[in-house]
């Protein structure tokens, strides 16, 4: 078990599929964001079956969880925006390293920054 994930969410355009993907890359939130076009989303929605074309993001992190979640809440047109988190049990460890290390901060990337 690691402590890196997965994070979904879908977006009613790839606008704004762009907008939050990009926005967490920046942040460093997210080492990686996948969209996903066109799928086709079912529901159920206020006692009425819905149906909708979305973009789904698969957000690749070792940032906590609710940090990653509040800025999709933050940035999202929906009422409910979907937002779950998968945990990646194993993967390879050079990718593993590379998610965990793009989220960090130049400060955290630099061996010779002191800390104060």
């Amino acid at each position: 078990m690691t402590d890196k994930r997965i994070v979904m969410t879908t977006a009613g355009s790839v606008d704004e599929a762009r907008r939050i993907a990009e926005t967490l890359v920046d942040r460093k939130l997210a080492a990686c964001v996948n969209i996903v076009p066109k799928i086709v989303s079912i529901y159920r929605w206020k006692g009425k079956v819905e149906e909708a074309e979305e973009w789904l993001l698969w957000i690749k992190t070792s940032t906590p969880f609710e940090k990653v979640r509040d800025a999709i809440l933050e940035m999202h047109s929906y009422e409910l925006p979907e937002c779950l988190s998968i945990s990646i049990e194993d993967g390879s460890p050079e990718y593993l390293k590379w998610l965990e290390d793009s989220g960090r901060t130049d400060a955290q990337n630099d061996p010779d920054s002191v800390k104060t």
